[in-house]
């Protein structure tokens, strides 16, 4: 049975505002072995992101990868480990903030900005909790990922059913699935790259690395190859690149099934045996730099195409902060909202004086 919270949910005299929940990934809370062993527990038995028979998962979960990886996992993030913190929530939280003041800005109607992340902290649970108490009766879910994939998209809104399921009034709900083929953001995209050329000159090859997923997920209906390709096609022709300049990939795959190809270790082994000079990096499917970017791209692909013959390879940043990233989010966002009508604060004031005047004389508390 659901005991459903929220006692004070509803009041008449309360200032009721659209709500903002921006999802990323999660990251560790530091970068030590204990931590990244809780992180890893949390993210590896979503079964979103495992679809694997959970008892068989189970053991193989806590029986092999949690006493072994979390050791590699740490070092890594000791790597790229900043004054702030994790790279994802620093920069995240950056995002968060200046989205929040681009909104006020460009909007009438009170609009709350709030950040969770999926697996650890801060959490989808404390960041919805934090927008009632606010007020908020509209939702407005931003997962930042431009490609949709039910390993992380789905798992977002199923997150966030479990915990409106609780609630006693529901706020208005919206839902943001992608934004993979959005004009504003292929040019952002673009935009980054040129900025790059223009300091450093074009490489032999751009290479778009994006997260791999197995490929039996693919298979069964998730169309998240398809979008990374459109994503790829777009941004080849924002930049007026040829075939021959550019090739799309997939990283971070783990164990020994087959995942989503061709392997971007592959492509840059191969590139560095035929003596490429110059190889530019993006990762379009991260919206903010995280281990998979700053440390397995920055760090471990460019030693690997170094040591197979390659010369120099640079790392394009992601969007993270930057003025275009928050020109196209803001975009995004105010797009979804359109229906929901803007109104004046001070006649809004008076309305809910008056509706609470009359709740009170009818026995209401608030």
């Amino acid at each position: 049975m659901t005991t459903y919270s929220g006692s004070t949910d509803f009041r008449h005299d309360q200032d009721d505002c659209t709500g903002i929940l921006l999802v990323n990934l999660g990251t560790t809370q530091a970068p030590t072995r204990p931590a990244v062993r809780r992180y890893l527990a949390e993210f590896l038995w979503d079964p979103r992101v495992i679809e694997i028979a959970r008892p068989l998962w189970w053991l193989i979960l806590h029986g092999v990868i949690l006493p072994l990886r979390p050791g590699k996992v740490a070092r890594a993030y000791q790597s790229i480990w900043t004054d702030e913190g994790s790279p994802l929530l620093s920069i995240s939280e950056h995002l968060s903030a200046a989205l929040q003041q681009r909104l006020s800005e460009r909007a009438v109607r009170r609009i709350e900005v709030a950040l969770a992340m999926r697996y650890g902290q801060p959490s989808i649970a404390s960041a919805l909790q934090s927008l009632r108490e606010r007020g908020m009766r509209r939702l407005l879910v931003l997962p930042l990922y431009p490609q949709y994939s039910a390993t992380t998209t789905a798992s977002v809104f199923d997150d966030i059913a479990n915990v409106l399921r609780a609630w006693r009034w529901v706020p208005e709900l919206r839902f943001i699935q992608h934004y993979h083929d959005h004009p504003g953001y292929i040019e952002a995209l673009a935009a980054s790259v040129r900025a790059h050329w223009q300091r450093h000159t074009r490489a032999d090859k751009l290479l778009m690395s994006f997260h791999g997923i197995p490929k039996r997920y693919f298979l069964s209906g998730d169309p998240y190859f398809c979008e990374c390709q459109k994503t790829g096609r777009l941004l080849a022709q924002a930049l007026d690149l040829d075939d021959d300049q550019w090739r799309l990939s997939f990283q971070s795959r783990v164990g020994r099934e087959e995942w989503l190809k061709p392997y971007t270790d592959k492509v840059l082994t191969a590139w560095g045996k035929e003596k490429l000079q110059r190889v530019d990096v993006i990762c379009p499917g991260f919206s903010v730099d995280c281990l998979e970017t700053l440390e397995e791209i920055a760090q471990q692909d460019r030693a690997l195409f170094q040591s197979r013959g390659g010369g120099e390879l640079a790392y394009i940043p992601a969007l993270n902060d930057s003025p275009a990233h928050l020109d196209l989010l803001s975009d995004l966002l105010l797009q979804h909202m359109q229906g929901w009508e803007c109104v004046d604060q001070a006649e809004s004031l008076e309305a809910r004086q008056e509706t609470q005047r009359r709740a009170q004389a009818m026995g209401a508390s608030h």
